[in-house]
């Protein structure tokens, strides 16, 4: 749920040597492919679907599709031989078509789970990777995508808009500066460990780093998800801290095969003031070895 915002993820091994990563992608392709245009962050081009047709609701709270339904894919490698991997939000319906579609393209489905508990309508998130020449995966998980109701169309570029009072609020008790945008402000804290995969370093912006998202709630409250990545030896200090804070944990789990050092994956949901639910958040932070 980077997620995300929030469910950013990585969810299988990268096999792509070095010499294919200095190539680069001709993203020109990827997006006549989807449709739409991505952010490339050093060697990755991310492209995200927000789950704009939804109208989910949690606790009295409208999600906003940064805060916890936006579907994503992201490209590593070489027009020839590239990976790509992500995160698709889902209805219940759409899981299982969507699990065929992407097998069928030679996709790798390596989870299926929740990401929040007690939300309506109830959504699911699905975790894949493919392997193969750059237009091809980008055509598939295209194919995956229209057997939903994803928005496909190129998006409205999002409003410039005032940053409300929470963002300086969240910002100042994390001490960190987040990005604002539709409404809802995200942060990615890199891990301070490297994280690898049978030789490959994996890159924050794949999935590795610490996701946290908040937007406004009303009455000077914050709605805050995402996902916690963490060693085994942070899992229960970190589940401890949120409880003190009145944190729900929501989920607990793995993304990814192989890696080194081994991570889990915990989903969070906090609703009130925004004070009090950055406090807690920060507090779980410093439990993780992060930068």
């Amino acid at each position: 749920m980077r997620y995300g915002p929030s469910c950013r993820v990585i969810l299988s091994v990268i096999l792509i040597p070095a010499g294919l990563l200095a190539q680069g992608l001709n993203v020109s392709k990827i997006d006549g492919a989807l449709g739409r245009s991505g952010t490339k962050s050093g060697d990755i081009y991310k492209v995200g679907f927000p789950r704009t047709d939804l109208h989910v609701t949690l606790d009295g709270v409208v999600l906003k599709p940064g805060l916890a339904l936006g579907s994503w894919g992201a490209f590593s490698g070489s027009d020839t031989d590239a990976v790509v991997m992500g995160d698709l939000v889902l209805l219940q319906t759409e899981v299982n078509p969507v699990m065929a579609r992407l097998r069928e393209s030679g996709f790798e489905i390596t989870a299926v789970h929740n990401h929040l508990l007690n939300e309506a309508p109830h959504v699911m998130y699905m975790h894949y990777m493919g392997h193969g020449a750059t237009t091809d995966l980008a055509k598939s998980l295209r194919s995956a995508l229209e057997l939903t109701k994803t928005p496909l169309g190129k998006p409205v570029p999002a409003v410039k808009a005032p940053e409300p009072e929470f963002v300086k609020q969240v910002e100042d008790a994390l001490g960190r500066k987040g990005n604002f945008s539709s409404g809802v402000l995200a942060f990615g804290v890199p891990r301070a460990d490297a994280v690898r995969a049978r030789g490959m370093t994996i890159p924050p912006s794949m999935g590795v780093a610490e996701s946290l998202n908040f937007q406004g709630a009303g009455a000077g409250r914050v709605a805050t998800t995402g996902d916690f990545v963490l060693t085994a030896d942070e899992v229960n200090p970190v589940i401890s801290t949120l409880e003190e804070h009145h944190i729900q944990v929501t989920a607990l789990h793995n993304h990814m095969l192989n890696e080194e050092p081994r991570l889990f994956f915990m989903h969070f949901w906090g609703l009130g003031p925004a004070a009090s639910v950055s406090s807690g958040i920060k507090a779980a932070l410093e439990k993780v070895h992060v930068k």
